[in-house]
């Protein structure tokens, strides 16, 4: 036997050598296959990942958030490889993991001192994955959630796109006099100000902290369906996320989901840029992805504003791959 055959070899012979300890081996999402962005049509979903952070307004740090996610992701890989079927003790689903092919298109070239290249890119990028199939994107700061939706819509051939965002802040600064117009806090405002998407397809949840003196009456003027943490609280993120997604759907062609971790109380995820108390649970958190998964509409999704290194408990990261994959798994592995 040649040497270089030896570990094939090996790997034939011994039980278990194929499987993939969740800390070992390369760090993809979910541990899919590397592929390029033109070759992702035979899958359910392809992950790109934005280590950008070059339009927050406070604490950097975003752009470590990709690898943070892609690490913590390991943990499904391995006992979904490890098992024949599982069950989902949140949702009393069984998940057949096996039907949830994944792969894992690596990170978009990022120019740190140049957001509008940075957003080309992103466009282009995602558009390539939307055109063949379902697009995950690892943010990254907010603002990257612009282009992406821009290449969803460009890529999925959709004249109209509807928008659900999870945050604590509704991103609907058209400008700003110390960060301009292209930064984290105007990334909605960008998204409904192209020809894809109007406020009246845009449904906020998990708004909290301050906004501007009129912003009640801007949300009525301009249709934005909006739902603060009082409304969740009083209502249940059940009912409100139902009625967030059935509103974005409404005379779309298609749903693009936006979660950024800032939505969940600090408590639970500290590890971002812009931390707001008062936030979603972590059960909250997993209900609302648990409903955006199962509707028909969604069609792409991000998770953005991981920041790791403020977590030194890892927890963020491992709440927001938690997220991510029950989305996936409500909407192709059940």
């Amino acid at each position: 036997m040649r040497e270089r055959d030896r570990p094939a070899a090996f790997r034939d012979s011994v039980p278990g050598a194929d499987v993939e300890l969740a800390y070992a081996g390369f760090n993809r999402f979910l541990k899919g296959d590397e592929r390029e962005v033109d070759d992702v049509d035979d899958v359910e979903a392809a992950v790109l990942g934005v280590p950008y952070d070059g339009a927050v307004s406070n604490r950097p740090g975003a752009r470590y958030g990709p690898e943070a996610i892609r690490r913590a992701s390991g943990w499904w890989a391995y006992i979904s490889d490890y098992k024949s079927g599982l069950t989902n003790m949140q949702t009393g689903k069984n998940v057949d993991f096996g039907k949830l092919s994944v792969a894992d298109c690596g990170d978009v070239p990022v120019f740190p001192m140049d957001h509008e290249t940075t957003a080309e890119s992103i466009t282009a990028h995602v558009a390539a994955v939307a055109s063949q199939t379902f697009p995950v994107l690892l943010g990254g700061d907010h603002y990257c959630t612009f282009p992406s939706v821009r290449g969803f819509a460009e890529g999925g051939g959709y004249d109209n796109v509807g928008f659900v965002q999870i945050d604590a802040h509704t991103d609907t600064v058209s400008e700003s006099p110390v960060f301009g117009t292209d930064f984290h806090g105007s990334s909605t405002a960008l998204i409904a100000d192209s020809p894809f998407v109007d406020y009246e397809n845009v449904s906020q949840v998990a708004i909290r902290g301050y906004e501007s003196p009129d912003f009640f009456e801007f949300a009525d003027d301009t249709g934005l369906n909006l739902y603060t943490m009082r409304e969740v609280e009083k209502r249940g993120i059940g009912d409100v996320v139902s009625d967030a997604i059935e509103a974005a759907a409404a005379n779309t062609d298609a749903v693009y989901v936006s979660f950024d971790i800032d939505a969940v109380d600090p408590s639970v995820a500290p590890g971002t840029g812009t931390p707001i108390p008062g936030g979603l649970s972590a059960q909250q958190a997993l209900e609302t992805m648990e409903i955006l998964g199962s509707h028909e509409a969604v069609g792409g999704a991000d998770l953005m504003e991981v920041a790791p290194r403020y977590d030194p408990t890892d927890g963020t990261q491992r709440l927001a791959a938690y997220l991510l994959v029950t989305l996936l798994e409500r909407a192709f592995a059940e």
